[in-house]
């Protein structure tokens, strides 16, 4: 039996119906869960490496951590003895890299088994839970692998229910994706300042608790506006077999293109990444962070970039547009190696203020200059990269091939890791440049094979 062709588009508004800034109303409600959840995952991840270094993994509170002398046995045997600084970056890099693969799983589970509400209700639980039990030592790797799982369902599927509240052809998608990730943007800039100030100043556990309660409030704005969201269209067992496009080979150098943009974004991803690692526990002791009677939680800092990413965005997109209607917009491969120059600058000014404070501390407006440096790195290369993805994946693995993209996270979240492990073992300064090369070999690698990638992904001049 087919499936009726008219059950695969969202229903079309009823008249009358509330709209949210000209768009289906569902949206204000996945934007508002968005942000709490945002919220909740950037609070977390903003303490954590901060409260291992700190706390967990000292005598005295990391033998109460159930399962860690395993753990830490099968770390040990792959990358040696490790200081708790070390392991904290290790954990950290684990942590950051398995929460960017299990999208793809959960989002296959949404569409094939559970349906997107359900995965996202699920995920959720899992992640409210996680974030409670991080309140206390002994379930820490329990609430770990519990946020895992319920990120991996809850962003497998949330974004495609903002797409889902749109008819195939209307042209609003394009604003809500932009409206949706700008309210993300105000739960990643709000996180550092509830949940780490109060996990740094009141208690570790008063943080992740915060965390968990934001998660909460991101579940109930979800089921309050259950009834606005797309329908689920899982795939009927006794559907035909539809005819599916197939690779040839000539999608080959197509993919061997993309295989190298996954390289590019693994590399550039060690400078970004580790401004939640070992950056954090820098900061924490070499930074002036007092501002008269005041001193800034280090956790301020990751609000510092979700500033830039928030106001920056817009005025790029704005400049790119002016500049595509002159014909002198920038290429996809253009931006990344712009991007990757970016943050190779952002580290070399780390390096150098590192350099000129010696044994002092270094100026808080280094800092900031760092910040706008490698936030704008990131903007020209992994949004850029992934709608690239989108436009020359072959028609046969398109949606998988958008999969794979986050695949260059978690294997550049696994590398910012390893690179941590440096950090006790170099000079402030060298490691940093450390940072730098490896953006710049990122860029240098697209600028080296500058011919070829223009060639198979059809991209004219720089």
């Amino acid at each position: 039996m087919a499936i009726a062709t008219d059950a695969l588009e969202p229903p079309a508004p009823r008249l009358g119906e509330r709209a949210f800034l000209g768009q289906p109303v569902g949206l204000s409600y996945l934007a508002a869960m968005e942000a709490f959840e945002r919220f909740s995952f950037y609070g977390m991840q903003a303490l954590l490496v901060l409260y291992m270094t700190n706390q967990l993994l000292h005598p005295g509170h990391v033998e109460h951590v159930a399962g860690f002398a395993a753990f830490r046995v099968g770390l040990e045997r792959v990358f040696g003895p490790m200081s708790p600084q070390q392991m904290a970056s290790e954990v950290f890099g684990l942590y950051a890299g398995l929460c960017s693969a299990t999208p793809m799983l959960g989002g296959l589970a949404g569409d094939q088994w559970l349906g997107q509400k359900r995965a996202v209700l699920l995920g959720g639980a899992m992640m409210a839970l996680g974030h409670f039990l991080m309140a206390f030592e002994g379930p820490f790797l329990l609430a770990l692998v519990l946020l895992i799982g319920g990120c991996g369902l809850l962003k497998g599927n949330i974004s495609a229910q903002v797409g889902n509240l749109y008819a195939s052809g209307d042209r609003r998608r394009t604003d809500a994706f932009q409206l949706f990730y700008m309210a993300a943007n105000v739960g990643v800039f709000t996180a550092p300042l509830v949940c780490g100030t109060l996990g740094e100043t009141v208690g570790w556990h008063w943080g992740f608790g915060a965390a968990g309660v934001g998660m909460l409030v991101s579940l109930a704005i979800y089921l309050a506006g259950y009834r606005r969201m797309p329908p689920d269209t899982l795939p009927r067992r006794d559907a035909r077999r539809r005819e599916t496009a197939r690779l040839t080979r000539a999608d080959l150098p197509v993919l061997a293109g993309m295989g190298v943009i996954l390289v590019v974004v693994a590399l550039f991803w060690i400078a970004n990444g580790d401004v939640l690692n070992a950056y954090m526990v820098w900061a924490r002791s070499h930074l002036e962070r007092r501002i008269g009677a005041f001193t800034l939680p280090v956790t301020w800092l990751q609000s510092a970039s979700a500033i830039v990413g928030i106001g920056l965005a817009p005025v790029l997109v704005r400049l790119w547009s002016a500049q595509a209607q002159l014909g002198r917009e920038p290429s996809a491969l253009g931006k990344m190696a712009m991007g990757c120059g970016l943050a190779a600058a952002a580290y070399g000014l780390l390096a150098l203020a590192c350099g000129i404070a010696g044994d002092g501390k270094v100026p808080l407006a280094w800092v900031l200059g760092f910040h706008l440096l490698v936030q704008s790195g990131y903007l020209f290369v992994y949004p850029v990269g992934m709608a690239l993805f989108s436009r020359v994946a072959p028609p046969a693995i398109n949606a998988l091939m958008i999969g794979v993209y986050f695949l260059s996270v978690f294997a550049g979240s696994l590398l910012v890791g390893w690179v941590g492990q440096f950090y006790e073992r170099m000079s402030a300064p060298n490691y940093w440049l450390l940072h730098s090369v490896a953006a710049l070999s990122a860029g240098l690698i697209v600028v080296a094979l500058w011919r070829p990638l223009s060639r198979v992904f059809m991209v004219k001049g720089f």
